[in-house]
């Protein structure tokens, strides 16, 4: 293809080769494509979304580089304006709003999506969108926001996707093709600075370390595997059995006792190994902060005094505006101990400012040692020469999860600094928990599937009602990356659902017989069985088990009051005295059985196709289903099976005289149970197909029965615009605590005093602390939104949608005291709350507030909420929000 002439122009700044995927991605955005980049950390993606904006600007078009979290917005931001300078770069997130009309805008995935539903004119010459960390589409709560931003750009724009490596990259970028054209998938599977994988294991028996390779000549070390079986394990061991129990010491040596390396110890090794700087990934911020202070307290000094000097000047630069109240209560001595001999701890436990300052300290190589959570591995630039991970399995809050390979992969692509090292160590620590086969298995493994997380919201729908007509908003739906993957699992299980169809028809063909009908045989057979087997009672339950067993679409013989005959099984439910059954019948009429109902386990006669909206109390579904029901061809079995006499025996049926009737019957119970697994395929595929419009459709039944929109005429009441404005994780519950009344006519800190009940969640396992309201009319007003919420949460479960976050009223008291203007100090200094905490559920408190500084209906709430948001904006908050200064240089930029 024809290169750009300026090309050549556009990269002379970069002071290293460029690479054959930067290439390959430069030819396809000269050829208009979209391009999706996935590539090892520190490989250089950033220098394909650089060309892009350089390319757009040179066009006379204006660029906007989009990334999940601020820190990474501000980073970019500097990165920007150093190329470019001020005049040209902006930012725009929750916290800053900087030259917003600049040609080159940084902003937060959320501000762009924001833009899009506002209609913003600024959309009109965009030329380019970059999307950084576009993984992020997989997480829970805020994935569904890259894949609006996809769908809804106008089809003008350019779109540069970079993401770490996924195994289904080229899935993302057909998908991305369907919605906007043709996407080009660029893949570098090949990091730019080798890793070693290596175990580094305590043995206390003899108090020596084992640091070992875990691959040996691409295979698993055998010494490190020999070495982890002979220790002792917690709950019985992994460890080889010894022969002939446990009795003596003659049955083999004993055994070692192995022990994960402590802290002090690791950094130590690392030290003597030249293989610092290092992160050291902990997977708790109080062990973060316990470690770091462990390794100052055993006398370990990483620096110089000129690495101190540099320290204190970068310390004085960032935080030389925080109070010296507020710098004790973050714990500013201990901090200061530990950056002086080169150590720190980094998570999000700590007020921005200082993880600013550990990170500058850290790219400077001032600071030689960080004690990290996993925070740190997403979008921050800050590669080390080795990562050590302490243990394999974190805290989810409910259960202890092993890490996953697409985890492992991010925390490690940290270690190596390409044009400083030959090579990057990642270390993996020995753990009673964990066999070194299992580490092993996850440090070779390369998958890391790429899942949609889209499903429609509260405030999606009303913006879709408010943009689309009802058809347009359904397709567009449809365009998700959510359902282009059910589509292809819909493909995949349509194969097997074929190769199963083939093998049932095949095993039927064996299932005739020329002495009469096999089926009949067969329940006559079963019949007798189970009357053999079982009373009464025993009956009781295989009726119960046969009910269980049947499925929506069922169609059965029943005898209930004066009805008699065929009725199709639509729902079933477990109650106390076993299943029970909704069934329709040919007369349309909705009947309930239950085992009392049945002499012998019903048998399934017929299926019918059940109509996709459930909705068995409407006439109108029963006629439909009743009508299906009379057009289905049901099987010879036998209608009043149960009241066949009882003394018919199955060996006198002509059919027992078969000879080959054994085989028969098996070939005609695999068929049984291949039409089970067919029965269930189509179950799948079906739901498959329907998932995302049935839930988009709940969404919208919420909405119509709230008063938000009007469903015949396709649009919003004056309730729906002020949701359509609302972008909050509980959305719908802040409207309608508006609605209600509960923030009108309130002073500035009772007003964040109630609204922090949205933004905040406790999740420690202690139980909170008793809410504080300022006054009873305040508490009054907590207790209504409660109520408002469990009403909400009632309506959810009623339609089967997630419910949405329970208002948690924790953290009033402090929201109240910090827009009535109290102190930093005083205020964390009486909680249990850390610094990092506080700033950041500030943050969020502030960000809605200010939303509601223009959605409010009443002026006056509209007013007590821009002066609360201004109120909360100041000291330690404000200086969280403002991005550093600090600059890397262009090479180590250009590696992230």
């Amino acid at each position: 293809m024809t290169v750009r002439p300026d090309r050549v122009e556009l990269i002379a700044r970069y002071p290293f080769p460029i690479d054959r995927f930067q290439e390959e991605a430069f030819d396809a955005l000269d050829r208009g494509d979209h391009v999706v980049v996935a590539v090892p950390t520190g490989s250089g993606k950033t220098v394909v979304a650089e060309y892009g904006i350089a390319t757009a600007l040179a066009a006379g078009r204006r660029s906007f580089y989009t990334a999940p979290i601020k820190a990474l917005s501000n980073q970019k931001y500097r990165d920007l304006i150093e190329i470019h300078g001020n005049e040209k770069v902006g930012l725009l997130t929750g916290d800053n709003s900087i030259n917003g009309d600049a040609p080159i805008v940084v902003m937060t995935t959320e501000v762009l999506r924001n833009m899009i539903y506002g209609r913003a004119n600024v959309l009109d010459d965009l030329a380019l969108v970059v999307l950084d960390e576009v993984h992020f589409l997989q997480d829970a709560y805020r994935g569904p926001v890259w894949e609006e931003v996809m769908i809804h750009l106008p089809q003008h724009v350019q779109l540069i996707c970079l993401s770490a490596t996924v195994s289904n990259v080229e899935e993302l970028a057909e998908w991305i093709t369907t919605v906007r054209g043709p996407t080009a998938s660029v893949v570098e599977r090949q990091r730019p600075v080798q890793l070693e994988n290596r175990y580094l294991v305590a043995d206390r028996s003899n108090e020596r370390l084992s640091f070992l390779p875990v691959f040996v000549d691409g295979g698993m070390n055998r010494d490190a595997l020999r070495l982890d079986e002979s220790g002792a394990r917690r709950g019985g061991g992994r460890g080889p059995r010894k022969r002939g129990g446990e009795q003596g010491r003659s049955n083999g040596p004993p055994r070692r006792r192995l022990a994960p390396p402590g802290r002090v110890e690791t950094v130590e090794l690392l030290r003597a190994h030249s293989l610092l700087p290092a992160i050291f990934f902990i997977f708790s911020r109080a062990q973060c902060d316990a470690a770091a202070k462990s390794c100052v307290d055993a006398g370990l000094n990483l620096t110089t005094p000129e690495e101190r000097a540099a320290i204190a000047a970068i310390v004085d630069e960032r935080l030389g505006a925080l109070e010296d109240a507020d710098l004790a209560v973050l714990g500013y001595p201990q901090f200061i101990a530990q950056l002086e001999c080169g150590i720190a701890a980094h998570h999000a436990g700590m007020v921005p400012p200082m993880k600013e300052v550990v990170e500058s300290c850290f790219i400077e190589g001032l600071v030689k040692v960080v004690f990290a959570t996993e925070t740190l591995a997403v979008g921050i630039n800050m590669p080390a020469r080795s990562v050590v991970i302490e243990k394999l399995t974190k805290f989810t809050g409910e259960t202890h999860e092993r890490l996953t390979p697409g985890q492992y992969t991010q925390l490690t692509g940290r270690a190596g600094r390409r044009g400083i090292d030959d090579s990057g160590t990642a270390v993996v620590l020995w753990s009673p928990w964990v066999r070194f086969d299992e580490v092993a298995e996850l440090v070779g493994s390369t998958s890391f599937h790429l899942r949609s997380a889209f499903r429609p919201t509260y405030n999606m729908a009303a913006n879709l009602i408010r943009t689309y007509s009802s058809e347009q908003a359904h397709h567009l739906l449809n365009l998700s990356f959510a359902q282009y993957q059910a589509d292809r699992d819909v493909v995949r299980m349509e194969a097997r659902l074929e190769r199963k169809r083939v093998a049932h028809a095949e095993l039927r063909a064996q299932c005739t017989s020329e002495f009469g009908d096999l089926d009949e045989y067969r329940q006559i057979h079963n019949r007798e069985s189970r009357r053999r087997a079982t009373g009464r009672e025993e009956r009781v339950l295989a009726i119960n088990a046969a009910c269980a067993g049947l499925r929506p679409g069922a169609v059965i013989h029943i005898s209930k009051g004066k009805y008699r005959g065929a009725a199709v099984m639509v729902a079933s439910a477990n109650r106390k005295k076993g299943t029970r059954l909704t069934l329709i019948s040919k007369s349309a009429d909705l009947l309930y059985a239950t085992a009392e109902d049945f002499d012998e386990p019903p048998s399934q006669v017929g299926k019918v196709a059940l109509p996709s909206a459930f909705a068995p109390n409407r006439k109108d579904y029963r006629r439909d289903v009743a009508r299906r029901l009379r057009k289905v061809k049901l099987s010879s079995a036998d209608r009043h099976s149960s009241r066949r006499s009882r003394d018919e025996l199955a060996h006198r049926h002509p059919v027992a005289q078969d000879p080959e009737l054994r085989s028969k019957l098996n070939a005609a119970g695999q068929a049984d149970r291949i039409e089970r697994e067919i029965n269930d395929l189509e179950r799948r595929v079906q739901g498959k197909n329907q998932s995302l419009a049935q839930e988009f459709d709940r969404v919208l039944d919420v909405l119509s029965e709230y008063g938000y929109i009007d469903l015949g005429s396709w649009t919003l009441t004056d309730a729906g615009e002020m949701l359509a404005r609302t972008f909050h994780e509980s959305d719908l519950l802040v409207t309608e605590i508006i609605r209600a009344g509960l923030l009108d006519e309130l002073s500035p800190p009772d007003l964040a005093s109630l609204v922090s009940a949205v933004v905040y969640e406790h999740r420690s396992p202690d139980d909170p602390p008793a809410p504080w309201f300022s006054s009873p009319d305040a508490r009054q007003r907590w207790r209504r939104m409660a109520v408002l919420s469990e009403d909400l949460a009632a309506h959810e479960r009623a339609v089967g949608l997630t419910e949405h976050r329970a208002p948690d009223p924790t953290f009033s008291a402090i929201a109240y005291a910090w827009v009535a203007g109290e102190g930093f100090a005083e205020v964390v200094s009486e909680e249990e709350l850390t610094g990092g905490d506080f700033v950041r559920t500030m943050k969020q408190l502030i960000d809605l507030l200010r939303q509601l500084s223009t959605i409010a209906p009443s002026p006056s709430t509209r007013r007590a909420a821009a002066k609360a948001a201004e109120a909360a904006f100041r000291g330690v908050v404000a200086d969280s929000s403002a991005p550093a200064e600090t600059k890397p240089d262009v090479e180590t930029r250009a590696d992230s």
